[in-house]
């Protein structure tokens, strides 16, 4: 039998992106904890957080769930104790990974727009507050170990997860769903949105400012403080724009299909909505390994660094391959 197309693409899809994706992220992590790309610690932190939870995202989300558990139905990962725990810690990387993003992008706003508070809010120690408290975000998806009951009972062990229909019909399950659904893309998407924005309009308000205390004279000289501020710019409208654009598929099939979840979906695989959503999804999860693309093409200092790290490993690998022989 032929699976449909989409099934397919999955199939070459998410395999492509883990090899892709774990190597990268680690190497993101490792870099970036060295602090020697130029970038102020409170950057470094947030960055070094999110490729921690897109790294989640690869180990778990990709790897486990979508490559070894749909090709091993058999194996541990059909327990119905660990089906549970994996739904519920691919809700905990993925609210991470997007929440840190928000940080970042919040940190960057008041780094531009609000002088004032800048030297309060922008340390190293808020930012581990802010990281940890969105870690405790986590446990409001706790309710998922609830939502799903087993499939099957083999030998009194309980196979497979499928959602609990008296939960997610009741009033209770209706608000959990959607409280999922707001924080992990509404709230989020809507907040880097408008800080974008109102950082946007505070950097051609000073820009305009700047040039024009500095005369027409001097148009053509090159401005230190400027040329850091477009630095900082284009990182930080490259990771929030990609993650607006990978994110806003998801977002729009959710409004339109009303399909959140197709891990337990049972109905046809041709079907528009569902081809929406999983095409939502793939892209949602390329957001997980986009943004090293996006330092390396952005940062010059990462890129050296990264070349340095890449010679090494193969400098590292020729000398063992020599001494074995």
């Amino acid at each position: 039998m032929v699976l449909p197309t989409i099934l397919q693409i999955k199939h070459i899809y998410y395999p492509l992106l883990a090899a892709f994706g774990v190597p990268a992220n680690l190497l993101t992590i490792l870099i970036l904890a060295r602090g020697n790309c130029g970038l102020s610690k409170c950057i470094s932190a947030y960055m070094v957080a999110m490729a921690a939870a897109d790294l989640l995202v690869m180990i778990f989300n990709i790897i486990l769930y979508n490559i070894f558990r749909y090709n091993f139905p058999h194996s541990f990962l059909s327990y119905t104790a660990v089906c549970k725990f994996m739904i519920y810690i691919n809700s905990t990387s993925l609210r991470m990974s997007v929440w840190f993003t928000t940080l970042f992008t919040f940190d960057r706003f008041v780094a531009i727009c609000c002088q004032r508070f800048k030297t309060k809010y922008c340390t190293v120690r808020n930012v581990a507050v802010a990281i940890t408290v969105s870690v405790l975000l986590s446990l409001q998806s706790i309710p998922y170990f609830f939502a799903f009951q087993s499939e099957r009972i083999i030998n009194t062990i309980d196979w497979g997860c499928q959602p609990r229909q008296d939960f997610f019909s009741s009033p209770a399950g209706v608000g959990f769903s959607w409280l999922q659904s707001i924080l992990a893309t509404w709230i989020p998407f809507s907040l880097i949105l408008l800080f974008n924005c109102l950082t946007v309009r505070q950097i051609v308000v000073a820009s305009r400012a700047r040039r024009a205390l500095r005369g027409h004279s001097s148009e053509n000289q090159s401005d230190p403080e400027m040329e850091t501020r477009r630095k900082t710019i284009i990182l930080l409208f490259s990771v929030s724009g990609s993650y607006i654009v990978l994110w806003l598929t998801t977002i729009v099939s959710f409004l339109t299909t009303g399909l959140a979840d197709t891990a337990h979906y049972r109905g046809d695989y041709t079907a528009p909505e569902y081809i929406a959503t999983e095409t939502g999804y793939m892209l949602l999860y390329l957001s997980s390994c986009s943004n090293t693309c996006i330092y390396a093409a952005t940062q010059t200092k990462f890129r050296e660094e990264l070349t340095l790290m890449v010679k090494s490993v193969w400098t590292f690998r020729v000398l063992s391959q020599i001494k074995n022989k």
